[in-house]
């Protein structure tokens, strides 16, 4: 155990040792709801270092890069602990095993992200064809072919006040419940039918 500490409090894995504590506390606060994860996916990485992390929430690509890079630093200081370096050549190398070990945490990230992406992929646009095949209800007194507006429940429980049509003939009145099953988008209303037996 004692190596460990010397090896992850030595020049260059002591750079990343600090960072990833920050970032097991993160994800600790996280767990126990005192911080919230964020879980916006639209960070496109720019054209630096972390380009190619777009399309994950920040937090994860960023734990991700320190938990990979800290991991390679940690096993070139290791490496470097073996030769037993003179301190000028320790800092030369250590400066070298640094440069590699963000290359490698950066390479590892990407591997983990790319599929990550389908899971925090956009979300998609919410439509008014997303209401077709709910159940609604009339809220006007009566529902005709030009006339008549119903309550629908969005997925998220949301409602909405929506103009329906009634095809053919029928009693559909304040109150009834109807099936909203199709929507004609040139003239913004649902076609509904009577869920009542």
């Amino acid at each position: 155990m004692g190596g460990f500490v010397t090896a992850a409090l030595g020049f260059p894995a002591v750079l990343f040792s600090f960072l990833l504590i920050v970032v097991i506390g993160y994800w600790l606060l996280a767990l126990l709801g005192a911080v919230g994860v964020d879980d916006a996916a639209d960070f496109d990485g720019g054209d630096g270092l972390l380009a190619g992390f777009g399309g994950v929430p920040l937090s994860i690509s960023f734990s991700l890069l320190i938990a990979f890079t800290w991991f390679a630093s940690l096993a070139g200081t290791v490496l470097l602990d073996e030769l037993e370096l003179s301190t000028p050549s320790r800092i030369g190398f250590g400066a070298g095993v640094l440069a590699v070990a963000l290359v490698l945490g950066t390479l590892g990230t990407r591997v983990i992200v790319v599929p990550l992406r389908r899971v925090f992929g956009p979300a998609k646009e919410p439509s008014r064809k997303d209401f077709v095949g709910r159940a609604a209800v009339i809220r006007t007194s009566s529902v005709t072919h030009d006339f008549g507006q119903a309550e629908v429940a969005a997925a998220d429980g949301s409602t909405a006040i929506v103009d329906v049509r009634q095809a053919g003939q029928g009693n559909l009145t304040a109150g009834s419940r109807v099936v909203l099953y199709d929507y004609d988008s040139e003239r913004e209303f649902f076609w509904v039918e009577s869920l009542d037996i």
